[in-house]
């Protein structure tokens, strides 16, 4: 028979169906309810708390069952409903016969008692004892405990989560998903803590409910409806120890559901598996049997049961025996691990921190936090530079010194140095090492004098003018600018491509239409990175693109005359970040008479030339280019070197190799409404 539509909808719509069921339970607390309606509600009660201790027992893991604190308000608040209307038929309809309350409460009530009305209330007090006493009592302290430990596990937790994203051992769809679990098993926890309290204060509500109805029925019984004393007793006894088990059984229940909840811990698979595997090994199992006959050896004990269960014992050790040497034996060759392919020994990691024994507290999370400064430092350099970079592996090294580090880029070393933890470096902004006592050292990133000092010296060194820099914050300085010197070889084609991939759509056009009817993506990676050589930028990749289809349609096709046309398009972007404090761009021209010697010197055809210029005249440049620049400096200016766009690259190849961070512009590529000022020539 189908069901009516309204109910369908109903069903369908679980969120109005729960609101309409807490809504009931709350009217039954105070509206008297039928007795055919009572007897249902009371089943209802009985099943839905072996339902819950099923589920419990099947569970997996505790964060399976997150909705348990929820059930077990819901089900408290419906043991607490049935208790109140029991109650209230009870007292005004227990003397007129033992169904009077419903065939449920009277079943219970009998079948508990067999005749002897002191019998059943002693059984009941017994069972009240056993679930307030020892299940509710040790379910709530483990609950307290658990919530306790997982909340002062959290940092440490969400360290290790931190340390394996920077790392590179998991991404960050990953990373979320562990802080997502570590968040849920804290909040589980928490809740669970409280949720006890429900069970517990139902196990109260319930013996001050059961006195109630004894003691209320009595008095009722025997001088409103003047029933004898004996009688009243007999018939209000057999409806509140019926009422009394109806209720402390399923609580009975729910508090064992909870027990297993909560003791279940970090145990993986059902509690059945559990078990199984960690009582049934063949040694304790031998024993228990042994145990077992010498027991049942003792005067004036029965043998057959002891004997059976030393039997029961005996079988089990002997098949877990078997299939532990089964086992053992299908291990065999799998302990012989294949040889790993070759190719395997064939990847690098593109970025990696070497650390001595001494500084791994760093990779660990502890003191200062190296990762969250890795961390901060992908972040930067994808605001600023326009690509993501490749993840950093720490990884130990016992051939280190114990305080040294070294920073590997492609498995090639790259940089090394040695901190102090947990001491903090101090550096003198006017190049001479802090007069303060102290460890004496080169700070590792620059070569700077630096000293060592105790962190109680901090403020002191402070006070004096120096910065004052931990150790993660040092070893971070020196890999971010590894990673800015080495950018070029860290944009890999499939980082290009990444990037060519993670456009907006709104460009899509652009790129059909360039890739690869004019270039394939490894020219575009060539021109990402010689202008990442040159520190530029590549974050406005379409007006890098656009600047690309410019260049191929007037004919360009090596990557200097690319990188020349891309560079006028970027002349805003350039002007911006060679803006000094002063909010002009101070400059440094190249006089007349050493632009005519770099355009004689070019040799070769079109976009192959070459500068072939002597090297005393090349001498002479160094030496003059050296002396303007620090005249500059002096001044507090850090300018940059202006030149024609046909020599400018060949400049900037000379310069980069005793100046790398000094800038080389093209009188092109300064945007027109940029203030300028020329602090200097050559």
């Amino acid at each position: 028979m189908p069901l009516p539509g309204w109910l369908r909808k109903l069903g369908a719509s679980t969120d109005v169906a729960l609101a309409v069921g807490v809504a009931m339970l709350i009217v039954v607390l105070v509206v008297p309810l039928p007795v055919p309606l009572l007897d249902a509600g009371l089943a209802l009660s009985v099943t839905l708390s072996v339902l819950v201790l099923m589920t419990a027992l099947f569970l997996q893991r505790p964060l399976d069952f997150t909705s348990f604190p929820t059930i077990l308000l819901l089900t408290t608040l419906l043991r607490l409903a049935l208790n109140v209307a029991t109650t209230r038929t009870i007292l005004t309809h227990g003397h007129e016969g033992p169904t009077s309350a419903g065939h449920v409460v009277s079943a219970f009530g009998g079948f508990l008692m067999g005749g002897d009305v002191l019998v059943g209330l002693i059984v009941f007090a017994i069972l009240l004892v056993v679930n307030f006493m020892v299940v509710t009592k040790g379910s709530g302290r483990i609950a307290e405990v658990a919530a306790r430990f997982s909340l002062d596990a959290m940092p440490g937790k969400q360290m290790a989560i931190d340390a394996d994203l920077s790392s590179g051992l998991i991404d960050d769809k990953v990373a979320r998903q562990r802080r997502a679990d570590l968040e849920a098993e804290s909040g589980f926890y928490g809740s669970m803590d409280g949720a006890a309290k429900f069970v517990r204060g139902d196990a109260v509500a319930g013996l001050i409910i059961t006195g109630i109805n004894l003691l209320g029925g009595i008095a009722i019984g025997a001088g409103r409806h003047g029933l004898p004393f004996l009688e009243a007793i007999s018939t209000f006894a057999s409806l509140t120890v019926g009422d009394g088990l109806v209720s402390q059984i399923p609580a009975l229940l729910t508090s064992v559901a909870a027990g297993i909840v909560v003791t279940k811990g970090n145990t993986e698979g059902t509690a059945d598996k559990a078990l199984v595997k960690q009582l049934g090994l063949a040694k304790p199992l031998w024993i228990a049997s042994g145990a077992s006959v010498m027991m049942g050896l003792l005067p004036g004990m029965p043998l057959l049961p002891f004997l059976m269960l030393a039997g029961g014992f005996a079988a089990a050790a002997w098949n877990r025996r078997q299939a532990d040497e089964i086992a053992e034996a299908a291990a065999v060759p799998a302990t012989i691990a294949p040889e790993a392919p070759i190719t395997e020994t064939l990847r690098i990691d593109l970025l990696r921190v070497e650390l001595g024994y001494g500084l791994l507290s760093l990779a660990a999370g502890e003191g200062p936090r190296l990762t969250e400064q890795i961390r901060n430092l992908r972040k930067t350099v994808a605001q600023e530079m326009g690509f993501v970079l490749p993840s950093v592996r720490l990884q130990d090294n016992l051939h280190l010194k114990p305080h040294e580090y070294v920073v590997r880029v492609k498995e090639i070393e790259a940089g090394r140095g040695e901190l102090r933890i947990p001491m903090q470096l101090a550096i003198d902004p006017s190049g001479r090492r802090p007069d303060m006592p102290g460890e004496p050292c080169e700070e590792p990133t620059f070569g700077l004098p630096a000293l060592w000092i105790e962190e109680h010296r901090k403020e002191e060194a402070l006070a004096r003018g120096c910065t004052v820099v931990d150790g993660a914050g040092v070893l971070a300085t020196h890999l971010t600018e590894i990673v800015r010197e080495h950018m070029p070889e860290l944009l890999s084609h499939a980082e290009a491509q990444k990037l060519l991939d993670d456009l907006p759509a709104e460009h899509a056009k652009l790129l059909s239409d360039l890739i690869p009817a004019q270039i394939t993506t490894g020219g575009v990676q060539r021109v990402l990175q010689a202008l990442l050589a040159e520190r530029v930028s590549i974050r406005d990749l379409p007006t890098i693109l656009e600047g690309i289809q410019e260049a191929m349609a007037a004919g360009a096709r090596g990557v200097p005359a690319l990188v020349s046309v891309v560079r006028t398009r970027l002349a805003r972007q350039l002007s911006d970040a060679a803006r000094g404090p002063g909010g002009y761009v101070p400059l440094i021209s190249l006089s007349a008479e050493w632009e005519q010697a770099f355009a004689e010197a070019l040799v070769g055809p079109g976009d192959e030339r070459q500068l072939a210029m002597a090297p005393s005249r090349l001498h002479e440049f160094m030496n003059r280019l050296r002396d303007a620049f620090d005249s500059a400096t002096a001044q507090g200016e850090s300018p940059v070197l202006v030149c024609s766009p046909g020599v400018r690259a060949h400049v900037r190849a000379i310069v980069e190799r005793f100046r790398p961070s000094t800038a080389v512009m093209a009188q092109t590529e300064i945007h027109p409404r940029a203030r300028i000022r020329t602090v200097g020539a050559i």
